[in-house]
This record gives C-alpha cells, structure tokens and sequence, in this order.
C-alpha cells in the first residue's frame, strides 16, 4: 500500500488516504473477499451438481454466479460494518474501508445492491426457494453475526456458521427446488468446520483480537480451553464428514477419502491440544490443513458425480 494510506481513527470518520473516487475495480474487487468466495462458489457448485433433477447451463451458471455476488455482497457489508475494528487488526488493516481506499459509504451501498442484484438472479433464474434462502444467509451473516454476535459472545463463529455453511443448499435448491435431509448434510459438515477452522486461526492471531475488543474464544476462556474444543469439534466433524455415504449420496470413494481426511483432522487438532502453552504452529498446521480439508471432501463428491461414481 502507499505509504499516506493511515488506518480508521474510528467509525464515524472518513478513510484517508486516496480519494474515494479513485479506487479502482480492484478495490471494489477486494471488498467482496474473494479467498471466502471462492469456497463459497465450490461449496455451492457442488450441492448443485449433488441434487438431483436439471437445470439448463445457462442458468445453472447464472445461479452460481448470483450465489457468488451474494457472498461478496456479505464480504462487503461486513466490511463497511467492521471497518473500525479492521483497522487495528494486522490481518485485515490493508482492507480497502480502514486502507482508505473506499469510502464506507460507498462499501455499504455496493453490498446492499449486491445483494438485491444476487437474489433476484438467483429468483429468476432458479427459483424463489432458492432466493429465499440466499438472502436469509446474506442477513444472517451481516445482521446476526457481523452487527450482534462478533462483539458480544466468543460463540460468534459458532452460530454465525450458519451463514457460510448455507451455500450448498442454496446450490442444491437452485436445482432442485427442494432442501432435503442429504443437503441439510452438507450445512453441517461446514457448520461443524467452523469453529475448529476460525479457532485455530484465533490463538495464533488472538493479539489481533484483543486489540479490536473481539471475544474469541481464546481471549475469553483462554488457550486451554480453546484448544479442547477444537479436538472436541475435531471428532465430531470427522464422524459427520462421514454422513454423506451412510445416507446414500456418496460411494466408498467417498467414504475413503472422507475417513482419510477426518483422520488428519483429528491428528492435527490432537497436537493443537497437547501443545505447550505458547506453542502456536501446531495452530497455523490445523488452520492451512482445514482449508484442504473442507475442498478435499466436496471435491470427492464433485468427482463421484462427474465421474459417474455414483448414480
């Protein structure tokens, strides 16, 4: 970044730095955050691709895409909601609102058109079901996590994964027009990500946190407590990644590769545990293996059905 680019003072004040109408479609680009997005877009393909029944191409891509435009929508509104405390974090200080490179102003009604613009494509390319269930996840997410539960409980990531574990039924409804059991297990296979994911994230980076007033769990329970719920998520996650074969929408190739997957999981979020206090690399392992982790398993789902594995 440039080096006149000063971090939020606050709030209410204005970004410094370059003006506002200078920023570029990069910038605009980065308020969607992008890395978020593209697991976003896989998870959801891949619940489009698993539900049963057809949707023309071009609609099918249409439905992504809007899918897409909704969970960039989400990034951006977090943004303009979170811009204060983005300021102070060292992850998140280059971030377009705190970098002074857009206004959060025009952060807040890019993400509210986004958002208008991806549900209605998603109603008229799909259907209503769908659309529905799109805008409940971009609510959610900006409501209910990023304006209630982020500042208030270190069980923010917990419910607030209700959000990003709703794209794989919004892709599957798309197709179908239905939310059955089968896509309601993929929801929990990422809900039950979540908290091990972020929490390995947070003990490593829970300096950040403090300085933003942030209660994760390891600033408010400690990092004892934290790595114990990271195992316990840990077992239960690798047994529901399992869940897919035993009701009938995955194969043994599945089933291997979701057992192998668990397994490190488990291994990974057992060092998390047995760590010496202070000792935070066994963290950053379990962070950077969960990603894997999460597009290893919906990629095996995605290979069975273009492969014709299953069906």
């Amino acid at each position: 970044m440039e080096a006149d680019k000063q971090p939020l003072s606050g709030r209410e004040q204005p970004m410094a730095g370059r003006s506002p109408s200078l920023a570029g479609p990069g910038d605009y680009f980065a308020l969607l955050k992008p890395r978020v997005m593209s697991l976003v877009i896989f998870t959801a393909l891949v619940g489009m691709v698993a539900a049963p029944g057809a949707i023309h191409p071009a609609l099918a891509a249409i439905a992504l895409l809007a899918i897409a435009v909704g969970a960039g929508a989400s990034g951006a509104l977090n943004m303009w909601w979170d811009a204060d405390i983005d300021a102070v974090m060292s992850r998140t200080a280059n971030r377009p609102v705190p970098a002074g490179l857009v206004l959060r102003s025009e952060a807040a009604a890019f993400g509210v058109f986004l958002s208008v613009l991806s549900v209605t494509l998603v109603g008229l390319a799909a259907n209503y079901l769908a659309a529905g269930l799109l805008a409940f996840t971009i609510l959610f997410y900006v409501v209910i996590y990023s304006m209630w539960l982020k500042r208030l409980t270190p069980q923010n990531i917990v419910i607030g994964g209700v959000a990003g574990a709703l794209p794989p039924v919004v892709g599957w409804a798309a197709v179908s027009g239905a939310a059955p059991l089968e896509a309601w297990v993929l929801f929990a296979i990422i809900f039950l990500w979540t908290p091990p994911h972020f929490w390995a994230l947070a003990l490593y980076k829970q300096g950040d946190y403090a300085r933003a007033g942030v209660p994760m769990m390891p600033n408010v329970h400690g990092d004892r407590a934290t790595r114990r719920q990271i195992f316990g998520y840990a077992l239960v996650l690798a047994a529901v990644g399992l869940a897919p074969f035993f009701v009938g929408m995955a194969t043994v190739f599945y089933l291997a590769t979701a057992t192998v997957l668990g397994a490190g999981f488990v291994w990974l979020s057992w060092r998390v545990l047995r760590a010496a206090d202070g000792d935070h690399k066994p963290a950053k392992k379990l962070f950077g293996f969960s990603i894997f982790y999460l597009f290893a398993l919906f990629a095996a789902i995605l290979i069975e059905r273009l492969a014709g594995f299953y069906g």
